[in-house]
């Protein structure tokens, strides 16, 4: 007992000696590093001044082609495998168009869900804290699911939609999920086409956002989500959005959206009351610039190996410190921008908040649940992509000693009550 006593003075020691020295350091975003943002410089000095015109002769510097251009949709119809007529290309941010794809289903289809009555929505977590934002920014109510490694809890995902007519989707991130990194496997991928729902306009929100965000040489693949559906008669359920703005930049890439042609068609009659195109000229620049699904999969290779180093250093780290888990769990991505980290009950909070008191900022604890609300208290992402290996070797330091802190006095404290 006295050396556990000693040992948690040494650690409160330590941690005094940051209050007074502060790490400042941010790590709480999935953002690329200056390094991934430089594979993609020549982007900024392709001209296009004698080459504006698309493979099927539309200007791309005047109005028109709601849809995209067409090499762009191309592009995608590749990395989707879907028909280039199930593709729309869009502007630099999936996100949005998740987000006019919620608003469209709440208030502007046919048969708006907001008349229907309270509307729900599957959120598996832990999950994307950005999801969770726009369905409660849109009035949805959020039911959260349990993923399991392999996807969400599919008994539990089944047992909910097949009578309950208000549960109107599900959100998806199927590849290297964010937070997690775990994979959809194909049973979880088939039973969520094939499920039974109570509501017959049911969809499926599949942000494959990191299809190509390879961190080891075993390159997952999933199902083809859009023919599946296709083949069990609910091609209007999913609906796929995806994006190069890992691959390229972030704040100049483009993403696309692939559905149903009548999926398709009836939110490009939405997005026309507000739009005529998006940047045409950007789609032709990323468009060359990617050329190909191969293409794309050498580029990506070479952001793995910025990726990987710092991913391997975060996973020796911990598993070094923790050996036996007992005080922290963690996932081991294959691909992705995250790593998740499992604490013991009623930590993750004063986890967090102990690091952001000696300058090192990450994750919100438990943002990876709608609202934030997580009974267990126990979720924290680490996002290390923008960070060099150098500040992660102090960021580690800090995050294992707050993890030791703040579990071991928990620990004692619960013994002595």
């Amino acid at each position: 007992m006295d050396q556990e006593i000693e040992y948690l003075q040494k650690l409160k020691n330590e941690y005094q000696a940051y209050l007074k020295d502060p790490v400042n350091l941010n790590i709480a975003r999935g953002i690329p590093s200056k390094d991934q943002l430089d594979l993609s410089q020549d982007l900024l000095s392709l001209d296009l001044s004698q080459d504006y015109m698309s493979q099927d002769q539309v200007d791309l510097r005047s109005y028109g082609g709601i849809d995209g251009v067409l090499e762009a949709r191309t592009l995608f119809a590749e990395l989707l495998e879907t028909e280039i007529e199930e593709v729309m290309v869009v502007g630099n941010a999936s996100l949005q168009v998740m987000y006019l794809s919620l608003d469209y289903f709440m208030n502007h289809q046919d048969h708006p869900w907001s008349q229907q009555g309270p509307v729900k929505f599957l959120c598996p977590v832990p999950g994307y804290d950005r999801h969770f934002a726009m369905l409660d920014y849109l009035g949805y109510d959020m039911v959260p699911v349990p993923l399991t490694g392999s996807g969400p809890d599919m008994d539990v995902v089944e047992d909910l939609v097949k009578d309950d007519p208000s549960i109107k989707g599900i959100f998806c991130v199927p590849k290297y999920s964010n937070p997690t990194g775990e994979v959809y496997s194909d049973e979880t991928i088939h039973r969520l086409v094939k499920m039974e729902t109570a509501a017959s306009d049911f969809k499926i929100l599949w942000d494959n956002a990191y299809i190509v965000h390879h961190l080891t040489e075993d390159q997952v693949e999933i199902p083809n989500i859009l023919d599946l559906a296709k083949e069990n008669q609910v091609a209007d359920r999913p609906f796929i959005y995806t994006s190069t703005s890992k691959m390229t930049l972030p704040g100049a890439g483009i993403a696309a959206i692939a559905a149903s042609r009548n999926n398709l068609q009836a939110f490009q009659n939405f997005l026309s009351k507000q739009l005529t195109s998006f940047d045409k000229l950007n789609q032709k620049r990323q468009t060359l610039f990617l050329k190909n699904k191969a293409n794309i999969l050498d580029h990506m290779a070479k952001h793995a190996a910025i990726l990987k180093p710092k991913f391997d250093y975060i996973l020796n780290r911990l598993e070094e410190a923790f050996p036996d888990r007992k005080l922290l769990d963690w996932t081991k991505p294959k691909g992705g921008y995250f790593i998740h980290l499992t604490t013991q009950e009623g930590c993750a909070q004063e986890i967090v908040q102990k690091l952001a008191d000696i300058g090192l900022a990450v994750t919100q604890a438990n943002a990876t649940y709608p609202k934030g609300d997580n009974p267990k208290d126990n979720s924290i992402r680490l996002a290390p992509t923008f960070a060099s290996l150098e500040d992660l070797v102090k960021a580690m330091d800090a995050i294992i000693l707050c993890v030791e802190l703040v579990s071991l006095s928990k620990e004692r404290k619960n013994e002595n009550e």
